[in-house]
């Protein structure tokens, strides 16, 4: 019996977020194709870095998700 994308959807949405997020990111890697362009990777990783050191530095300040969901709400 083949599932409906709503069924399908349905059943996805009710697995742990850790699972979903493991197959989110399968189901992407399977629309881009081969692996992700070397440069871009490294772009990402001079990102990631960057923000790390930011952090570090106290040049950023974060803000908890409760207060960034709590504004969104009131939008």
């Amino acid at each position: 019996m083949e599932l409906s994308i709503k069924e399908l959807l349905d059943r996805v949405l009710a697995m742990p977020e850790r699972d979903r997020a493991v197959l989110a990111e399968r189901l992407l890697a399977s629309l881009e194709g081969a692996d992700p362009d070397d440069d871009v990777e490294a772009a990402w990783q001079r990102e990631v870095q960057r923000r790390i050191t930011a952090l570090d530095r106290g040049e950023v300040k974060t803000v908890p998700w409760e207060e960034i969901k709590a504004g969104m709400e009131k939008k």
